[in-house]
């Protein structure tokens, strides 16, 4: 099965194909640019330089966040219009477990970071075990503190991935010493061909109801419901 995947939910941006399991093609760019006027472009171009036809394409896997509102919202918006357009099934994929996925040989826990300001971070809990990729803690924003705390009563290793992994290094290194294991910066990266593989074999969602996974509300939306309810 030709899948095509496409993540666009952070300053990441990346394509892939995957034909069956091997990856036929990959392009990651980790720029602050706008992906709004790049994704498609590079989409068109993988595919002329694999030498395959958009009818050739079987499915779209999208990582549909959490992540940049803006950037979760381009993604999602570009593998629904493919999806309809081509009549082919369309999957979603946590954001946070792509990343996870590049730390698939630590024998340990797995702790994706994006930063969420305020001292908040998205993150969620993943492991392999006995050659299954799991998710030992679900996806969720939370106080980084809060967070630290909770892993430190496990008292096992973790290897903490992302690319913002530099703003919250020093209390991640504080609160749970010999346990934080930080992923080499070529690890950072989501990989667009792991999104692939991990959603091929998954069951397709509904092209019309499919919506990104913000986790929580945009800032617009939260301060205009709180001014309802004064």
């Amino acid at each position: 099965m030709k899948v095509l995947a496409i993540d666009t939910s952070n300053y990441v941006m990346g394509i892939a194909i995957v034909d069956g399991a091997d990856v036929v093609g990959e392009v990651i760019t980790n720029l602050k640019k706008n992906h709004s006027i790049r994704v498609m472009p590079a989409i068109h171009q993988l595919l002329q330089e694999c030498d395959i036809k958009p009818s050739e394409v079987e499915k779209i896997v999208v990582a549909h966040g959490p992540g940049s509102y803006t950037g979760v919202r381009i993604g999602v918006t570009i593998a629904k219009t493919l999806a309809w357009a081509l009549k082919i099934p369309l999957v979603g994929v946590s954001s946070l477990e792509v990343l996870a996925a590049n730390g698939q040989y630590f024998q340990g826990s797995l702790s994706p970071i994006f930063d969420a300001r305020r001292g908040q971070v998205y993150t969620g809990l993943y492991a392999y075990e006995e050659g299954q990729f799991v998710s030992k803690k679900n996806d969720r924003i939370v106080l980084l503190k809060d967070w630290l705390k909770e892993l430190k009563e496990e008292n096992q290793k973790v290897l903490f991935l992302g690319n913002d992994l530099a703003i919250h290094k020093t209390t991640i290194q504080e609160e749970l010493e010999d346990l934080a294991i930080f992923a080499s910066s070529s690890l950072n990266n989501p990989r667009p061909s792991e999104l692939a593989l991990l959603g091929v074999t998954r069951e397709e969602q509904d092209v019309h109801s499919f919506v990104p996974n913000y986790i929580r509300m945009v800032e617009a939306e939260t301060n205009w419901l709180a001014s309802q309810n004064k």
